[in-house]
């Protein structure tokens, strides 16, 4: 059972991460550091487009329009930290007993 908890935290560890690196590639894109012309970087943001963005559509669809500030990342994020808390810490406690 150990095992799986294990699995499943670093499960939501690298979503996390993929979430970040989205965001600031998604930074360099848009303040033209780097260019979407080249094909590696291409395939790397749809990559991780395709990855994150199914997890920020619902939060993009309830927060208000912030005048081009996106706020979805970070309570996707908040969201992704409580629940890698729960399945470390809580998770294990609970089925201990």
């Amino acid at each position: 059972m150990q095992s799986l908890l294990f699995m499943l935290s670093m499960i939501v560890d690298v979503f996390w991460w993929f979430v970040i690196i989205s965001v600031v590639l998604s930074w360099l894109v848009a303040f033209n550091v780097i260019n979407l012309q080249n094909q590696f970087v291409y395939n790397i943001f749809n990559s991780l487009n395709a990855i994150v963005e199914p997890m920020l559509r619902p939060f993009r669809k309830i927060l208000p329009d912030m005048g081009g500030v996106d706020l979805s990342p970070i309570f996707l994020l908040i969201i992704l930290s409580t629940l890698s808390f729960f399945v470390r810490y809580e998770l294990p406690r609970y089925l201990a007993g």
